[in-house]
């Protein structure tokens, strides 16, 4: 059990000095950055190192970013078995849902797992919708999860059990937030509260 919590602690940790990097290079991107003091997240304004992503979603439909073009698009990396940040944060999303009101029409959340060998397309089906009828599961074989998380300069990988199937999987425990033009714009740390998330989309939505 310790060690978990170890490995828990480790994940929230590496999320929080990553966003610190990239805040930092986005500022030193010779004053191109144009500086939000609105954001309460981390501002990722003039980072474009997200270009694109092919996965196929719960329903077994091909999906790209520019599917989603005209809306905030919120991608979170998780896996259906995890015990503690991925229903967390689902949660947190669906409150952000509900706190956008009308305006949540124009925000599609994205979950990525980074267990395809147990993520199913039946069984994100179950999963995801279960937070928010709109949310959407999306997956890919090891080759096009391993890209889609490095393009995210994002992290994941297994942590033995006591059998081959009863792994957990360590992974960034963040949330990225594109605009509806389909630019990154921020990066959401683990634990922010679902108030701050919701200021911040709405700016992105004005």
């Amino acid at each position: 059990m310790n060690s978990f919590f170890q490995r828990s602690k480790s994940a929230v940790v590496c999320g929080l000095l990553f966003a610190l990097s990239l805040s930092l290079s986005a500022c030193d991107k010779g004053g191109e950055k144009k500086q939000s003091e609105a954001f309460l997240n981390t501002d990722l304004t003039g980072l474009d190192y997200v270009k694109d992503f092919s996965l196929t979603d719960h329903n077994g439909q091909a999906r790209s970013l520019k599917d989603f073009k005209g809306k905030a698009v919120i991608v979170f990396f998780g896996y259906t078995q995890c015990p503690d940040f991925c229903p967390t944060t689902m949660a947190e999303m669906s409150n952000v849902m509900k706190q956008l009101g009308p305006l949540s029409d124009k925000v599609q959340v994205l979950f990525v797992t980074v267990d395809p060998e147990r993520d199913t397309q039946e069984l994100l089906a179950s999963y995801v919708p279960n937070f928010d009828k709109r949310f959407l599961g999306l997956r890919g074989d090891d080759a096009a999860t391993q890209k889609v998380v490095k393009d995210f300069k994002a992290f994941f990988q297994k942590s033995p059990g006591k059998t081959a199937d009863s792994y957990t999987v360590d992974h960034t425990a963040a949330s990225y937030v594109f605009d509806p033009e389909g630019r990154l714009r921020l990066y959401i740390a683990y634990g922010q509260k679902p108030e701050a998330i919701t200021h911040d989309v709405k700016i992105l939505l004005q």
